[in-house]
């Protein structure tokens, strides 16, 4: 499975595309940067980041789209630029038909360090280590964006694969059967 995973930001956004399975090491395929003038206008930024993001989109195809979730901050006027950026985030990845997801920061800290308060510092190491990178990406944004890709590979695909299961199962629950029929 190949899955694009991205930190929002209305200034810098973390791109990071990774590919392989639940359990297992992932293989970095891209990473990347969508940077935003802060002097330009809220709508040229927020077109700016679209059109970078489905840039990547389109050259690096990915099976789905995750994006971390907007966390409560002390800066409201950070939060309002965040969520900006992952509604943008979110929509790219839906305007391809992919399938998208939102995970916390804990949530990824968890998936990829076990541990949901690790620092940036642990982050990036471990995800150095998961992808067996030679040296750790950068910006801090980058890594983000690969440890959300990695909690997505590893949280996502299961979750998505048990839900498909479920629904199989419940259709074939709900199929008229033929025993008893007259041939």
């Amino acid at each position: 499975m190949r899955v694009m995973g991205i930190d929002p930001g209305l200034t810098r956004c973390g791109v990071g595309v990774v590919e392989g399975r639940p359990g297992a090491p992932g293989t970095m395929v891209a990473v990347a940067v969508v940077r935003t003038d802060p002097e330009a206008p809220l709508a040229e930024r927020l077109l700016a980041l679209d059109d970078g993001l489905r840039a990547l989109l389109e050259e690096h195809e990915p099976e789905a789209v995750a994006v971390e979730r907007v966390f409560s901050q002390h800066n409201v006027a950070s939060v309002i630029g965040t969520a900006q950026a992952s509604g943008i985030a979110l929509l790219a990845g839906a305007r391809l038909g992919l399938p998208t997801a939102t995970y916390t920061p804990s949530e990824v800290k968890n998936a990829v360090c076990g541990n949901g308060t690790a620092d940036k510092r642990q982050v990036t190491t471990m995800v150095t280590r998961i992808l067996r990178l030679k040296e750790a990406p950068k910006p801090a944004d980058a890594a983000d964006a690969l440890a959300i890709a990695i909690c997505h590979l590893w949280r996502g695909g299961v979750k998505a694969r048990i839900a498909e299961a479920t629904a199989r199962a419940l259709a074939s629950q709900a199929a008229p059967t033929r025993r008893g029929t007259a041939r």
